[in-house]
């Protein structure tokens, strides 16, 4: 009986990155893996089987996988990587004690992720060496909030500043809708309402003084003027100009994000 041809394996291959803002790239999506890992509830999603412990291993090895490239030593080494002891491993333990292990692996997980994040740090060193850094390369040092950095970065490194601003701002917009849950409303009724002076939704401070009230007041004009400024000419033809200039806008929304983040609810609609 004639035997079965075997599969070759397929050859290691190192990727090859082409410049410091590739790198750049890399690194924020596996720094927003760790966060990702950091902000996993380990007991509720075990005891409660909420999958999220699930989803969370598989976007680290797709990322992993993104990064680096099905190929390479990093995926090889690590497309298996659970959120998981084995050391530790019994069919005796108690839920304590899964949990324990889980945890431990989560610790693991987050130690691996940052030794990829050094390793591209190296290759950022030896690509960049002797050159001047471009705005794009301290873009993530901004410290920007997740839902701003999630949809502004890719497209910010891939060379579309202004579509970054755009995409930065709808998220804003968004994001004060699902705080609010004003879905009714959009643009600048949405920040007028939400951000009332006398009675809003979502309030900035305690609104005991005319200080208090100042300060709402304010903050709701600089939410009103983000849709009107920069929202609403993106859907058209937002205006041209340099990368440093994006980020700054980018900024501006990013803090507003905070804003509405810490901003206490007051009524439901």
């Amino acid at each position: 009986m004639a035997k079965k041809a075997s599969i070759p394996l397929p050859a290691i291959e190192l990727r090859e990155f082409r410049s410091v803002e590739e790198i750049d790239s890399g690194i924020a999506k596996l720094e927003r893996r760790i966060r990702d890992l950091k902000d996993l509830d380990v007991r509720t999603s075990f005891l409660a089987n909420t999958g999220a412990q699930a989803v969370v291993t598989s976007d680290v090895r797709a990322t992993i996988r993104e990064i680096f490239g099905p190929n390479s030593p990093e995926f090889h080494e690590h497309k298996f990587i659970e959120l998981w002891d084995s050391a530790l491993a019994s069919i005796y333990m108690s839920d304590d004690d899964m949990i324990v292990s889980i945890d431990r692996g989560r610790t693991k997980a987050i130690g691996i992720l940052n030794g990829l994040i050094n390793r591209l740090r190296e290759k950022q060193e030896d690509l960049g060496a002797g050159t001047n850094p471009a705005p794009s390369t301290y873009f993530d040092r901004l410290n920007l909030h997740p839902r701003i950095l999630d949809v502004s970065r890719d497209l910010f490194i891939d060379g579309h500043p202004w579509e970054a601003v755009f995409a930065a701002a709808k998220a804003l917009v968004n994001y004060v809708k699902e705080r609010s849950g004003r879905h009714d409303l959009d643009g600048a009724p949405l920040m007028r309402t939400v951000f009332s002076r006398s009675d809003p939704m979502l309030a900035f401070n305690d609104l005991k003084d005319q200080t208090d009230h100042d300060e709402q007041e304010g903050t709701m004009h600089l939410f009103e003027g983000a849709v009107l400024a920069i929202r609403n000419p993106g859907g058209h033809t937002f205006p041209e100009g340099p990368e440093q200039r994006a980020i700054e806008y980018i900024s501006l929304l990013s803090l507003l994000a905070y804003r509405v983040q810490e901003a206490k609810r007051r009524k439901t609609p």
